[in-house]
């Protein structure tokens, strides 16, 4: 028997770095939330433990034992194998926390099948600052490194939205060492609308200055007619949010036809 599980692309509807920490972390406020689609993961089980990548952005992921999938599977404590398959549709060092969510995905499917270890909170976070929220993959507020998770009730559950990618990977590493070191202030309180309206990314400016074909993505979005408009997590995806499907695809339309070499997903946020 085989199980399929999503694994949610995730975005920060606002993401505010308060300072550096004495350890090399950032203190952050983000408010996660998760699209409907993602990459998607094929598990059966098998005498040992194995993962296969395949699709659109597989070979991104030329080296097995460094998938976070593969470490995962070695983290959560099984009295069998699972034998993987993991169609990677989301690219990779996108600020989607892809792998993260690849991660998240593992981590239902064993606890749907086998359960998980009361510790399981620990060994995600150990796999990835993003696995954590990732696990549940619903709207919550993450403080420290983003593993002080706190769920809210979401006003924007079936909000539909564009992500665009430039096809350019940019490593998180460099985008938070290229931040000024200034802080901006709280992430603001309310629901989840108020939240993305008032909130910001910090990690937006100095994410251009590295790639500055962020500022395209950006700007190409904001002419489409969202109410939001914003970079997630240490880019380079940007995404829309609408009112409206009819305004969301419209808008993946022109944009594909402007930059037909851009990655896109469209969906809603759960």
């Amino acid at each position: 028997m085989s199980m399929t599980e999503t694994a949610y692309a995730k975005i920060n509807l606002a993401l505010h770095v308060r300072r550096r920490r004495q350890d090399g972390y950032h203190e952050l406020e983000t408010l996660f939330a998760f699209v409907d689609a993602g990459d998607r993961l094929t598990m059966r089980a098998a005498a040992q433990d194995s993962v296969v990548t395949v699709g659109e952005f597989a070979d991104a992921l030329d080296d097995p034992f460094a998938n976070i999938v593969t470490r995962a599977l070695g983290t959560l404590p099984r009295s069998g194998g699972l034998a993987v398959t993991l169609e990677k549709s989301l690219p990779v060092a996108a600020g989607l926390g892809g792998g993260s969510a690849d991660a998240g995905a593992l981590f239902r499917a064993v606890r749907d099948s086998a359960g998980l270890p009361d510790d399981w909170h620990r060994r995600a976070a150990r796999l990835g600052a993003d696995v954590p929220a990732c696990v549940e993959s619903v709207t919550c507020i993450g403080r420290g490194t983003g593993t002080e998770l706190e769920p809210v009730a979401s006003d924007l559950t079936g909000t539909p939205v564009l992500l665009v990618n430039p096809r350019l990977p940019l490593a998180t590493g460099p985008v938070f060492q290229a931040w000024d070191g200034q802080d901006r202030g709280p992430m603001p309180d309310g629901p989840p609308s108020l939240i993305a309206r008032d909130g910001r990314n910090d990690l937006e400016a100095p994410a251009i200055t590295l790639c500055p074909t962020i500022a395209d993505v950006l700007a190409a979005l904001e002419r489409t007619g969202a109410w939001l408009v914003r970079m997630s997590g240490s880019g380079a995806t940007c995404f829309a949010l609408y009112a409206e499907a009819a305004a969301r695809d419209a808008a993946a339309a022109a944009i594909a036809a402007e930059q037909p070499g851009w990655w896109q997903l469209v969906g809603r946020l759960r």
